[in-house]
């Protein structure tokens, strides 16, 4: 089976997108299939291109068995609306164009959360007649509608007009959580065509370990518990709570909170430290992939944290699973379907979304009891292993795929 993919995101970017998106390949490479993906030069999310890239036209790489073709794009960081669309616009008709140059593919797949790529991908379906799937990352345009990045009116009752259109038009819509099919089913779309694929980890890449004396030294953190978020700095992601969490804790010496991302909120929580003259919290940059697991080694307990917008209550961040996997307790500040899985996995404890008193008390909670953390850390690697296996979600997947081509050969084969 050729298995075409369409995505804004890929190594080596670290956003959640690129993670799976590239899981997901490398997975069904393995298995034996021909797997081709169309995506732009790595740039998210401040717009610049990385070190070893030029944006043009077409350039092709070989990894790991995967072929991925990078296409030009309008290029511009994760903020602000204008520049953005032009972005995600310029990437649809690029992919168009390149998905010209792909050969005898037997299912396309476009992924979101900006859902301009799953047009492509319909696009791309329609004229080399093969099963179109929509992998659905976020209910967009409404999780930009939540944190007011866009206001209602026209342009967003027309965004939703196209989002129905697509979810109807797609041969299959992959799901990340239990909640999006319950959205999408009570809006008019089929259930038998909707299947849950959640987020999930590699458990062989994700490995809890010793604290790095290097970085250790480096961040001046020895002998200091730290308590972490790690994952993208946004307009939904209520990272400014973290700050005052840690302005609240200013008279406890022995604990450091630290973040480390990138994204359209980055700037003004860095400005924000700076201002309140904070000596307990680190704001980072991101790091490339394979340094982020000494990041997870280095933190005591992890944070995760979103918006109080009702809209959340439907998503789960894919930075959970990964904390999970480093046996770290949680701090859940997220409601909905995000709770419910840390309380079922007993790996964390849940606080209001945007409380700050009720998250240092959760911090304060969990240091003093250490050896309930450590068992919640442990029951969290476990429960992962044994349901987010990002190998197991994969195949799945991969099943999925081989189920709607091989319909799609019958059906031909009935018409001859």
């Amino acid at each position: 089976m050729h298995i075409l993919f369409l995505t804004d995101n890929f190594p080596p970017e670290v956003n959640a997108p690129a993670s799976r998106t590239w899981e997901h390949c490398r997975e069904w490479s393995r298995a034996g299939h021909r797997v081709t993906v169309i995506t732009g030069v790595p740039n998210f999310p401040r717009g610049q291109v990385y070190p070893g890239y030029r944006n043009r036209p077409l350039q092709i790489e070989k990894i790991h068995g995967l072929t991925v073709l990078r296409v030009w794009t309008y290029i511009a960081p994760n903020r602000g609306v204008v520049r953005r669309t032009l972005d995600y616009l310029s990437f649809m008709l690029s992919a168009l164009l390149g998905s010209a140059l792909v050969k005898e593919a037997d299912v396309v797949i476009g992924t979101s959360p900006q859902f301009f790529t799953a047009c492509a991908a319909y696009l791309v379906g329609l004229y080399k007649r093969i099963p179109f799937v929509f992998e659905l990352r976020d209910l967009w345009p409404d999780s930009i509608a939540s944190v007011g990045a866009v206001k209602g009116g026209m342009a967003l009752r027309a965004l939703e007009k196209l989002e129905l259109f697509l979810y109807r038009k797609a041969s299959a819509v992959v799901a990340l959580t239990w909640a999006f099919r319950s959205n999408l089913v009570s809006r008019g779309i089929p259930q038998s065509k909707i299947r849950v694929i959640p987020n999930g980890v590699d458990l062989s890449f994700f490995q809890p370990g010793p604290k790095p004396e290097a970085l250790q030294q480096a961040l001046g953190v020895r002998g200091r518990k730290v308590v972490s978020y790690i994952g993208t700095v946004g307009m939904a992601h209520g990272v400014e709570r973290i700050v005052e969490a840690a302005r609240c804790m200013q008279g406890r010496q022995d604990v450091l909170f630290l973040i480390l991302g990138d994204g359209a909120q980055w700037d003004s929580i860095h400005k924000m430290v700076q201002r309140a003259d904070l000596g307990n919290i680190r704001v980072l940059r991101s790091v490339p992939k394979e340094q982020v697991v000494d990041y997870y080694r280095l933190s005591d307990l992890f944070l995760v944290t979103l918006r109080d917008r009702e809209l959340f209550r439907t998503v789960i961040p894919s930075k959970l699973f990964e904390a999970m996997a480093m046996e770290l307790p949680i701090i859940c500040a997220v409601d909905g379907q995000c709770r419910a899985l840390v309380e079922e996995a007993g790996c964390g404890v849940f606080v209001p979304p945007e409380n700050v008193q009720a998250m240092v008390g959760a911090v304060q909670m969990l240091l003093d009891s250490p050896q309930e953390a450590k068992k919640m850390g442990q029951r969290g690697r476990r429960f992962v292993s044994e349901r987010f296996h990002r190998a197991a979600l994969a195949g799945q997947l991969l099943e999925l795929l081989q189920e709607l081509v091989d319909k799609k050969r019958q059906v031909a084969t009935w018409g001859a």
